[in-house]
């Protein structure tokens, strides 16, 4: 619905016909710009989910050579880092 906001109380109008049999009830709104932050934000959550997803799968079906564990284990705790860094967190 596209209304308008009094700058001033905040007060919204929207346009409609009134035909004398209006009831004022109680709702509760949000501006589009939030709602489209909030969905940016879990596009990028979910995003990030799907990574580490993807890394716990590869990380829980490899078996490392004889000797190799370590070296396993370094190469996904750099890929770990790499994609935590990438997202924005801090160790």
């Amino acid at each position: 619905m596209k209304a308008w906001q009094c700058i001033g109380c905040g007060k919204l109008d929207g346009p409609a016909q009134c035909i004398g049999i209006c009831q004022d009830r109680k709702v509760e709104l949000v501006y589009a710009s939030e709602v489209a932050a909030v969905q940016a934000n879990l596009a990028e959550v979910a995003a990030e989910r799907n990574a580490y997803r993807a890394l716990l799968r590869r990380l829980a079906s490899t078996t490392p050579r004889h000797g190799q564990f370590e070296r396993a284990f370094r190469t996904f705790q750099d890929e770990a880092l790499r994609a935590t860094r990438a997202r924005g967190v801090e160790r």
